[in-house]
């Protein structure tokens, strides 16, 4: 006999609903124009109804996606952002990553809440550092990656060289999907693979609204073009050239993250960003039954199930509340359902589920797999954390990095120790900062590990505006750390270890903190190297 929550929904509704969704992480490095291409899905998805360049900043107008003032200030996304929009029956979730040159666990962990991955790159620049770090995380989850290549209204490189700079440097096989007509100045249209059309765009005010398109077949298009002659030949041979590559994609290799389509445009002024979203909703995977702490896949029409993998404070100064993001593995959600917290065995009402664009907050009265929500968080939730109702299953997909730059902190009034603890609290819980006892310290001093630099700066400029905290910080001399076994044979051993040292988090879990790489590899020599985790233990 089905239950409730099941009888509100059909087998095939829910199918349905699975199927129109696409979930995906846009991974880029910095000042690839990722930010701005994200402000153009949501124009074309109808979210916003005008888009304002990052770089202009002419009506002091921020991108819709980044909510943090340090965000705003510098023009950059440092935290992890989910929006939703939908275009043309497609539902999307789109998960914003930061393109900082430092990355934190936010980054990782929002890959793992993906099933696709959008890899934007910057024609003049080619592939970067911070999109190889992110391309490896997505091959460790075998994500199939679509590769859109901007900013080709700028001079750059040539398309040609564009596809052997991302084979070369990643490894992966990069297919065109689409062709760029002319660039720089000339740059004026695309030409579609699958379709053999060309479309010619008309430039709108600023890149704020809709481009105007005019699709026309192959021949008429280039003739109707006025890029130059000698360009239209080089279109010309370029395109006889790639035209039956798109065929040949084999579709393993594309799921399994082996072979990426490539599309071209310029997300500044909207050439191609309407075409791009047609072919992504084709290409990319709808959402994924994900493997439940037992080894066995959570099948999608089960009941409903979800794991924490992003917690946020303080998005909304009025609200002062910390919110939780869900991605959805089965089942259908509802507004004011009932469900078990894992951890805890606690049953939770759910009662106001919420979309967010930037510090906007939209009440959400249903969702499905691949679907991400924002939960409030009643103080009980931590990343990780699985919810379900009536059909018990558990996830262990979250992987939590051991830090890699260290930074000890203290008040600069010592009458706020109070609040310094409670503020780094929060912010381990949000994992946007590992905080550890400093080893033989004083009691107003805490250590920080973190994955990125940059962190640091995120700590210092939360814990002062949302706390009320100015820090003072002292350099470490820490080089890498190691999360331990509650063995006692091995803490031992440790005591003696040579320029080791041995404390614990603030949830009481035991890290060795070592000075050199020199003292890691005695130790592992010591104690073993399979009990010295880079990942901490759940």
């Amino acid at each position: 006999m089905p239950t409730e929550a099941t009888a509100q929904v059909s087998p095939n509704k829910l199918a349905n609903e699975i199927n129109r969704r696409r979930t995906f992480a846009i991974i880029s490095h910095p000042d690839a124009g990722k930010t701005t291409l994200t402000e153009k899905f949501l124009l074309y998805g109808g979210a916003i109804h005008e888009a304002g360049s990052i770089k202009s900043r002419k009506a002091r107008k921020y991108a819709a996606s980044d909510w943090m003032t340090i965000e705003q200030e510098r023009g950059i996304s440092v935290t992890s952002s989910v929006m939703r929009f939908e275009y043309e029956n497609v539902k999307y979730n789109l998960l914003d990553t930061p393109g900082h040159k430092d990355f934190s666990e936010d980054t990782l962990r929002t890959l793992v809440a993906a099933d696709n991955a959008l890899m934007v790159i910057d024609v003049a620049k080619g592939v970067e550092e911070q999109t190889e770090k992110l391309f490896e995380v997505c091959q460790m989850r075998n994500i199939p990656i679509i590769t859109f290549v901007n900013k080709c209204d700028r001079i750059g490189l040539e398309p040609l060289e564009v596809l052997s700079d991302v084979e070369s440097k990643l490894g992966i096989h990069a297919v065109p999907a689409t062709w760029p007509m002319g660039k720089g100045r000339n740059f004026q249209g695309i030409y579609v693979v699958h379709s053999d059309e060309i479309h010619l765009y008309h430039k709108s005010k600023h890149g704020a609204e809709k481009a105007e398109t005019e699709v026309l077949p192959f021949d008429e298009g280039l003739e109707k073009s006025t890029i130059p002659e000698p360009e239209k030949e080089k279109f010309e041979e370029e395109v006889m050239l790639i035209r039956d590559e798109l065929e040949q994609i084999d579709e393993e290799a594309f799921l399994n993250g082996e072979v990426t389509p490539v599309f071209f445009g310029s997300a500044l002024n909207n050439f191609g960003v309407d075409l791009f979203l047609r072919q992504f909703a084709q290409w990319a995977q709808s959402p994924q039954p994900y493997e439940a702490r037992d080894g066995n896949e959570r099948e999608m029409d089960r009941e409903f199930s979800g794991f924490i993998f992003k917690l946020q404070a303080n998005m909304n100064p009025n609200h002062r509340d910390c919110a939780a993001f869900v991605r959805i593995t089965s089942g259908r959600f509802e507004r004011g359902k009932k469900v078990t917290h894992s951890r805890s065995g606690k049953t939770v009402r759910l009662s106001t589920p919420h979309t967010l664009m930037g510090d906007e907050r939209d009440i959400l009265e249903e969702a499905y797999p691949g679907d991400v929500i924002a939960l409030f968080n009643p103080g009980e939730f931590q990343i990780g954390d699985t919810l379900y109702s009536e059909d018990p299953v558990e996830f262990n997909v979250i992987p939590l990095f051991s830090p890699e730059h260290f930074l000890k902190v203290s008040t600069k009034e010592p009458f706020k120790r109070k609040q310094l603890r409670q503020g780094l609290q929060q912010l381990s819980e949000e994992g946007v900062v590992h905080v550890f006892e400093v080893p033989h310290g004083v009691g107003n001093e805490l250590l920080l590990g973190t994955v990125g630099v940059l962190q640091f700066d995120v700590v210092e400029h939360r814990m002062k505006t949302e706390y009320g905290v100015e820090l003072n910080k002292t350099p470490v001399n820490y080089g890498a750390a190691r999360w331990l076994p509650d063995d006692p044979e091995v803490m031992k051993k440790l005591e003696s270890a040579y320029f080791t040292h041995v404390t614990k988090d603030m949830d009481d879990n035991p890290i060795a903190l070592f000075e050199s790489r020199y003292a890691l590899e005695k130790t592992e020599e010591s104690v073993g190297a399979e009990n010295l985790f880079k990942f901490k233990q759940h």
